[in-house]
């Protein structure tokens, strides 16, 4: 029996191995978010190196760790569960795996394990235990999801504890030294909705948020400090001058000239808002749908204060259209500056029935002192109707529904069933079934073609009855004796050409009727014709043009924010005119498009003599107007520059301040009339 034992040894081997190879994808996969974490902060993109390089150690740690202990797992469940693996996946072994491990003591079971042995070999080939392997053992993402979240998580934290605006300044030896060379120690405080840590130390490059404060302190003697935009700062010794920053600028002190220092400030956004599903601004659902994806995004630079999905559930048809609104708030998640909300709507819970359309937008603020409101685009999610109802309904509010009228879809289902019922019915009852579904078409027909002041049939013979909405006399019409009241346009006339009944609607649904009676027309003829096969394309032409207007009657509008003023009654219809402007526009004048002080100053520039007086104010205004920064920066510099008594620098300043002068608009002016002797002796201006 030992060689038994052995060749299950040997068996359980080459299973050990097969799993290794199957799992082997799972033990090195989560290596990879440590390695990328590494990669990153070897890299030099964070500050904190040593934190990120020791969570990316025991992340590897970690993750060889875990591959440790599931290969010992396996190992011990394949010593134990081996047997019951083979039985389950060999039918070949006929149930007695187990026999192969110890020797039987009966002579049956002897038997059983001889034959068992002369088949081993076959049976049990490498291809059968890749089988096993693949069916027992699969991939494991937990693993790799926890090793992804843990890297974030690191790299999250370091990159909220680095250095974001300024260089960290100590107090060291060096610090004190340039302090003390520039006399001025430069203070920068965040506004504190920022999250950003105050820094200070010597005269440097700034970048801060907007609307920080900085502070330029004078450590010995007064200091004078000199703004880009004019404006000039004192600082008496031991004290600060202070700035709030709106705009990049450069700044330099009086003492030392010839340095300058750049102040670059970071707006603050508004939120961005993104919706990811549904990807389309109207989505239409299908008729047996029961949920609906919703997938939204929201993101701020420091903080999302507030997330709302603003809903408008829309019921109804024609003018019977009930809106009711309603509002759910976004989550919040770990990261302040992030929203994201992902969610399968139900439709019961939203209220959505058969041939209801939800409207829906998120609108978001930040954590501005005046916060920052965003809002998305408004998408639709219609919910189609059943069939039937959707087009027994009329596609115009106005539109009476008599009982005896038959919808555009049932004349289809009619016409469909006489085309497969033809073969089998004689010549009279065919003609009977295509006359009655013609004259089905007829009625619908004018019923549509009403509100085109259209009133006659194709053929004549159609004849309106009691209840389709016209009287031809009656009761209610006669006179003394059974006569007519003497009025025969209203006794047997129609209604049907009036211009307000033909003019009621825009011309984009006039020409949609239109298209949908001459489809009727087509239609009723070929049924007039016994041939209802070539009537079924314009029958189906005719509801394509009904559904557009179905479609097309409900439109939904945000609310606008202007409301009208009051009518002061007590001036109605009084005719006073005191302060009521003429209607007349006087002749437009051509706008200044360049300054005068500003071509003034060009024109000095290209001289070498004497600028004018206050040139300074009308360059820094002039420059002031470039939206771009960094031109803008160096505009401000060449002022300064100028200022300083540089003479090269004025074709520099000369060509910023060509640069600012947009191109003037077209100024439309009438054409001067002419005086001539006869035109002032047709007005009695003068003798002839």
């Amino acid at each position: 029996m030992p060689a038994a034992a052995d060749h299950l040894a040997s068996v359980r081997q080459r299973m050990l191995q097969a799993l290794i190879r199957r799992r082997i994808a799972s033990w090195l996969v989560p290596l990879l978010p440590a390695g990328a974490l590494a990669a990153i902060a070897l890299a030099g993109t964070f500050a904190a190196k040593p934190l990120t390089l020791t969570v990316s150690l025991a992340l590897a740690g970690a993750a060889m760790l875990w591959a440790a202990i599931d290969f010992a797992l396996w190992r011990r469940r394949v010593d134990g569960q081996l047997s019951s693996w083979l039985n389950d996946a060999v039918p070949e072994l006929e149930d007695s795996s187990a026999t192969l491990a110890a020797a039987p003591d009966t002579p049956l079971g002897r038997l059983q394990h001889k034959r068992l042995i002369a088949r081993v070999g076959q049976v049990l080939d490498d291809e059968r235990l890749r089988s096993i392997a693949m069916q027992k053992a699969r991939f494991n993402a937990i693993p790799l999801a926890l090793a992804v979240v843990a890297a974030a998580a690191a790299w999250a934290y370091a990159a909220a504890h680095s250095p974001q605006y300024a260089p960290p300044t100590g107090a060291g030896p060096a610090a004190q030294a340039a302090i003390a060379a520039a006399g001025i120690s430069l203070h920068a405080e965040p506004p504190p909705y920022t999250g950003a840590k105050p820094s200070e130390g010597a005269p440097r490059d700034l970048q801060i948020p907007q609307h920080s404060k900085v502070r330029w302190c004078a450590v010995n003697a007064d200091a004078i400090i000199e703004l880009g935009d004019g404006q000039n700062l004192q600082a008496l010794a031991g004290r600060c001058a202070e700035w709030t920053a709106s705009d990049s600028i450069f700044w330099r002190s009086r003492h030392n000239a010839s340095q300058r220092y750049t102040i670059r400030v970071t707006p603050d956004q508004a939120p961005q808002v993104a919706i990811a599903a549904p990807n389309e601004s109207v989505s239409v659902l299908k008729p047996d749908a029961q949920s609906a994806q919703v997938n939204v995004s929201v993101s701020d630079d420091y903080a999302v204060v507030k997330a709302t999905l603003h809903m408008t559930l829309a019921r109804g048809s024609g003018e019977n259209i009930r809106f009711t609104d309603k509002e759910a708030p976004l989550p919040a998640s770990s990261d302040p500056r992030k929203r994201n909300w992902n969610k399968q709507w139900m439709l019961k819970e939203l209220g959505m029935e058969p041939g209801d359309e939800l409207y829906f937008f998120v609108r978001a603020s930040d954590n501005a002192p005046i916060p920052h409101i965003s809002q998305s685009p408004t998408y639709t999610l219609r919910l189609p109707g059943q069939q039937g109802e959707a087009l027994e309904s009329t596609a115009l509010p106005s539109m009476v529904k008599p009982e005896n009228l038959r919808s555009q879809r049932q004349i289809i289902i009619d016409t469909e069933q006489l085309v497969a019922d033809s073969p089998r019915l004689g010549t009279a009852e065919l003609r009977a079934r295509s006359e009655k579904i013609a004259g089905d078409q007829a009625k619908l027909r004018l019923r549509y073609g009403q509100f085109l002041g259209e009133e006659s049939s194709l053929f004549g013979d159609e004849e309106h009855g009691d209840g389709d909405g016209h009287e031809h006399g009656g009761a209610g019409t006669q006179g003394p004796g059974g006569f007519g009241t003497g009025n025969i346009a209203a006794q047997f006339g129609h209604a049907h050409d009036q211009e307000g009944n033909a003019t009621i609607f825009d011309p984009a649904t006039k020409e949609v009727l239109r298209r949908a009676l001459r489809a009727m027309w087509d239609a009723e003829k070929q049924l007039r014709a016994i041939a209802p096969k070539p009537a079924l394309p314009p029958e189906y032409k005719a509801l394509g043009a009904i559904k557009e207007l179905q479609q097309a009657e409900r439109v939904y509008l945000h609310r606008t924010a202007f409301v009208p003023p009051a009518i002061k009654e007590e001036k109605r219809m009084s005719g006073e005119m005191t302060g009521v402007a003429s209607y007349r526009r006087a002749q437009g004048t051509a706008n200044e498009f360049v300054p005068a002080d500003v071509r003034e100053l060009v024109q000095a520039l290209g001289g070498d003599g004497a600028l004018p007086s206050l040139w300074s104010k009308a360059a820094r205004e002039a420059v002031a107007r470039i939206k771009d920064e960094e031109q803008r920066l160096s505009a401000q510099a060449a002022v300064q520059d100028v200022a300083d008594g540089c003479q090269p620098c004025r074709a520099q300043l000369r060509a910023w301040l060509r640069a600012t002068v947009q191109q003037p608009a077209v100024l439309l002016q009438a054409r001067p009339q002419a005086q001539t002797r006869f035109g002032q002796v047709l007005q009695g201006k003068g003798a002839p």
